[in-house]
């Protein structure tokens, strides 16, 4: 197989990494072998990573209704007047310059580095529209606030039912998807149930990610800690009836420094949570080359066999319906019992079936590669499925009865359970930052013992 090209973002990645976090260091490193399986399979170009699905910048991204209780707490919290855009998802990020700038969403979609990288892809696809739509739903604003340094804050757009519902859902699941820390506005549930369905559900899916802030705002008004509680039971139960019944609950009142403090202190912790995120994320990648990516072209393998299978018995069954009406009139089968012109008769059939065969076997791949491009599609993939199709297309799997892609051998199993290893050695380093303890030597033979059965099984 041939040697893939390092992407920029995996080479800049490691430069960042190699001395402030070894960690993730490691982790840049495991994606370029991932992204060499990919490679070799036909799912990436040489200029592609599958490390861009993950932002690894710490992200906090905030939710809230109609009311201007978020817009002000990022206001307070980032000591900044920010214009907020109700109708966009915007991406605040650091700028040591005085002046802020707000950028169009093409600055994001066209980042590696930023979270809505190609994001127009999915954008236009939802919308059937050739047009880019991305500034429409996305922006970038750049902000001199200290506490923005090396992390950003998404702010989510004010519900609006005049807006595409659809690009607005998949959006927010992308921000939550990728966010280490979000802060939900519980304003958020007392705006009509209709038009907060998607994000209710999006929350209850991820809830026990421990990554929910539940902010209730009353910071026109001072609380003693009695009433904050009363306040946050009362939430708690409100909340349960949406299904939602994990998460950290913070009141902000008047002059109350200490609901600030702990959220300050989430934040402190948000670099460990975005290391395992980014962890999380490649392991779910290269899980998904055999939960997801074999599994639908081999899927669509079984239909194309199916098909030229088909197509050649049709072709076959009208040269047999053509010697029944020469029989009819001439008496020619009987020829073809004779031993040296039936042989003769036999290679001649299969010399003209086995071209036809492989013609309708081309003509067959080019519809099922559309139905994969749209099957793509409508999975949001960046990989490309038809890729791994094509590389599957080979003399043998056309002749012979091979319904697997030439990703289904022990190749290719042994690197994901080495990849699928890595990510669990790095999840146990970042564990050990916290905790430490004797493993024993018992152990780690037993664990050496299953390696070596794991190789033999395969």
């Amino acid at each position: 197989m041939a040697e893939k090209t390092v992407s920029k973002h995996l080479i800049n990645l490691e430069k960042y990494f190699s001395a402030s976090n070894p960690i993730l260091h490691k982790a840049s490193q495991t994606f370029h072998q991932l992204d060499q399986l990919e490679y070799d399979l036909g799912l990436i170009d040489d200029d592609e990573t599958a490390a861009t699905k993950s932002s690894w910048w710490p992200i906090v991204s905030l939710i809230g209704g109609f009311s201007t209780a978020k817009s002000e707490f990022i206001n307070r919290y980032l000591n900044n007047t920010l214009h907020s855009s109700h109708h966009k998802f915007t991406v605040h990020q650091y700028t040591p310059q005085e002046t802020n700038a707000t950028l169009p969403g093409t600055a994001l979609d066209a980042d590696h580095r930023l979270p809505f990288f190609q994001i127009a892809q999915k954008i236009n696809a939802i919308s059937n529209s050739e047009d880019n739509q991305v500034n429409a739903f996305l922006e970038l604003k750049t902000v001199n606030s200290e506490r923005l340094k090396g992390k950003l804050f998404i702010d989510t757009p004010v519900l609006n039912s005049t807006r595409d519902p659809a690009i607005q859902s998949v959006l927010t699941q992308h921000v939550l998807d990728m966010s280490d820390l979000v802060l939900v506005f519980t304003d958020l549930f007392e705006a009509p149930p209709e038009l907060i369905e998607e994000s209710v559900k999006e929350i209850v899916s991820q809830q026990d990610s421990n990554k929910f802030i539940f902010v209730i705002d009353h910071s026109e008004i001072s609380l003693d800690s009695n009433k904050s509680n009363e306040i946050i039971s009362s939430w708690q139960r409100r909340l349960a009836e949406h299904g939602i019944h994990t998460g950290q609950f913070i009141v902000l009142s008047e002059s109350d420094t200490a609901s600030l403090a702990e959220i300050d202190q989430r934040l402190v912790n948000i670099e460990n949570d975005r290391s395992y995120r980014v962890i999380n994320t490649l392991e779910k990648s290269i899980r998904a080359i055999n939960d997801i990516y074999i599994a639908e072209v081999e899927e669509q393998l079984l239909v194309w066999k199916d098909r030229i299978n088909m197509s050649t018995l049709i072709i076959l069954g009208f040269i047999v319906t053509l010697m029944l009406f020469a029989e009819i009139s001439m008496g020619i089968v009987q020829i073809l019992f004779d031993p040296i012109i039936g042989p003769i008769f036999l290679v001649i059939l299969i010399a003209f079936l086995m071209p036809v065969h492989l013609m309708m076997a081309k003509v067959h791949a080019k519809f099922i590669i559309k139905d994969l491009k749209k099957r793509q599609k409508k999975l949001h993939l960046t990989e490309n499925l038809s890729g791994l199709f094509e590389k599957s297309l080979t003399f043998w799997r056309i002749i012979l009865p091979i319904n697997e892609s030439v990703a289904k051998n022990k190749k290719t199993r042994l690197k994901i359970h080495t990849l699928i290893e890595q990510c669990k050695d790095m999840v146990q380093e970042l564990n050990d930052q916290f905790s430490s303890y004797h493993v024993p030597d018992d152990y780690q033979n037993s664990n050496t013992t299953e390696q070596t059965d794991f190789t033999q099984q395969l």
